[in-house]
């Protein structure tokens, strides 16, 4: 019998579940149709050979690969291309594993900007360049710190309004909080749009194929900035709340100074459960939870933690967590992207000794 699947179709919708539940119900990506007993087909990848028009999205790809919100960026180009028209996806290096993990976002061409170091007016003049080259109808950028910026260079290079911050979005209308959040601007998308993060859901559909197009001509002149490096920080001195990896004790630990170097070593910030932190194991500032911080991390790594309403509470928007638990029945397993059912002892130090 083929059953819907109303569990997936609303996941499919879920934008960020705190401080509160946020659905993008315009979203058309998670409904499907499965069958208890039929085999597991590789995915049918989407191409479209000649699409209506082009939608731009502008990722970061910090790290080399897709973060959250470059998901929801393209999401947002997926959602204003529909079905016919194709999504480019231009990015400052090519994120690991591409084009799958472009593919899968819902990207169906990539373009890879010539840009090795940190230079926002080389890169705003190569993607002006690649808006008079191919004409997009939508150019969609991540409302962020450096995201933000590069929209509004590009902007001023094409002298073309930009919809900042955007918090809904379809293929007729854009809205975004003006006076302070009191009232709503509506506007008919424009040409460059930036969105706000957590606000409009990734792409879940069938993946796209993701195919290259040639670079922009590198006619843009490098700008003031003539060397940039990146300077290593140590995690440790990382704040909770803006840690990217946070890996966390719970009263399944008992070798804590042997927990501090699997952090530096997997390069973490270092978190605790309530229960670790009232024994005096580690700082008050480490707790992770609704009573100490809430976390807004990329990967949260939990260690002999049960999983308390309000340590789930604190980890509501971490995208993916790992949970190493000896009871299969614990509430943190549930909530796991992965569950490691063993001695969170053991695990460390097979993760040390593999390090």
């Amino acid at each position: 019998m083929i059953r819907r699947d109303p569990r997936a179709e609303r996941d499919a919708m879920v934008v960020s579940r705190t401080p509160r539940l946020r659905l993008d119900r315009t979203h058309r990506g998670g409904a499907s149709l499965t069958r208890a007993d039929a085999p597991v087909a590789a995915p049918t990848i989407i191409h479209i050979a000649e699409p209506a028009f082009l939608v731009f999205a502008v990722i970061e790809a910090a790290g080399g690969a897709l973060n959250r919100h470059d998901r929801q960026v393209i999401g947002a180009a997926r959602t204003l291309a529909g079905r016919d028209a194709a999504v480019v996806v231009l990015t400052p290096h090519l994120p690991s594993q591409a084009p799958d993990a472009i593919g899968t976002a819902g990207g169906d061409r990539t373009i890879t900007l010539p840009t090795p170091t940190y230079d926002p007016e080389r890169s705003a003049a190569l993607i002006a360049q690649a808006i008079t080259d191919h004409a997009p109808r939508h150019v969609v950028f991540p409302e962020s710190a450096d995201g933000g910026d590069l929209a509004r260079r590009v902007a001023a290079l094409t002298d073309a309004d930009l919809f900042a911050g955007a918090e809904s979005l379809t293929p007729t209308q854009a809205i975004r909080p003006a006076q302070a959040g009191r009232v709503e601007l509506r506007a008919t998308p424009p040409r460059l749009i930036s969105i706000a993060p957590d606000r409009i859901a990734p792409y879940h559909g069938a993946p796209h194929a993701a195919d290259p197009l040639p670079t922009p001509a590198a006619a843009a002149t490098p700008g003031g900035i003539r060397a940039a490096t990146t300077l290593a920080v140590d995690a440790a001195t990382i704040p909770l709340d803006q840690a990217p990896l946070v890996i966390a004790a719970g009263n399944g630990v008992t070798d804590f100074a042997g927990f501090l170097d699997l952090a530096r070593a997997l390069g973490a910030t270092p978190g605790a459960s309530r229960v670790v932190c009232d024994a005096g194991a580690l700082p008050r500032a480490l707790q992770v939870g609704a009573s100490g911080t809430v976390l807004n991390a990329e990967c949260y790594i939990a260690l002999g933690i049960s999983g308390a309403p309000q340590h789930l509470q604190g980890i509501g928007t971490v995208e993916h967590i790992v949970a190493i638990n000896t009871d299969l029945h614990a509430a943190i397993i549930a909530r796991a992207g992965l569950a490691i059912i063993a001695d969170a002892q053991d695990v460390m130090q097979a993760l040390r000794a593999m390090l």
